[in-house]
């Protein structure tokens, strides 16, 4: 059935049978009755509508659960925060670590008078310290300190005269902190009471 022009015409209407729908709008009213296995209405909606629970009720356990996640949330990030920075000092740790030997020459050359004053070496060695000391390494060992044996090591104890208690009397190794880590002890010889 093409018109005149080639284009198609709508259909001709049949003579009004029973079975003739072609006026009807078809209309979704979802599956039938026993078709559908899950309900669009949540278990709540359905305990509201039969009166087992309130809509008061039904918010203070959102609030609840929200506050609940809410918390976890603050705990994950505080542990996130906590271990970050106990990851950020190991890392520090392990790259000061390969520079204590370099400290330790830098400090014998010192004794040694090998780093003048205003000499190439001694701002190299003034920089470096600088650096440690941002990154958070700082010595401790001094001699006249009381000696500790959490933080020093002795390698020898001289009996002095006039000497009260275990005292730092001279420093071979210096140790070194960063932050409240001890990364290495510091070697001492030790007065002790004669």
């Amino acid at each position: 059935m093409s018109d005149q022009n080639g284009g198609s015409q709508e259909p001709e209407p049949s003579d009004g049978g029973e079975n003739d729908l072609s006026h009807e709008e078809l209309v979704d009213v979802g599956p039938a009755e026993g078709e559908g296995e899950e309900s669009i209405l949540s278990d709540d909606d359905l305990d509201i509508l039969s009166g087992q629970a309130t809509a008061e009720q039904i918010a203070a356990e959102r609030l609840a659960d929200l506050q609940r996640v809410t918390a976890e949330y603050a705990n994950y990030r505080k542990r996130t925060e906590a271990n970050r920075e106990i990851e950020r000092e190991r890392a520090v740790g392990d790259a000061v670590k390969g520079l204590i030997p370099v400290l330790d020459d830098l400090e014998r050359a010192e004794k040694h008078g090998d780093l003048g004053e205003g000499s190439a070496f001694s701002t190299i060695a003034a920089k470096l310290r600088t650096a440690v000391e941002r990154l958070g390494l700082t010595p401790y060992g001094e001699k006249g300190d009381p000696f500790d044996p959490q933080i020093h090591e002795a390698i020898f104890q001289q009996p002095t005269p006039g000497v009260t208690a275990d005292t730092v009397a001279e420093v071979v190794e210096t140790g070194y902190r960063l932050g409240s880590t001890t990364v290495r002890v510091a070697k001492v010889v030790v007065s002790v009471p004669a």
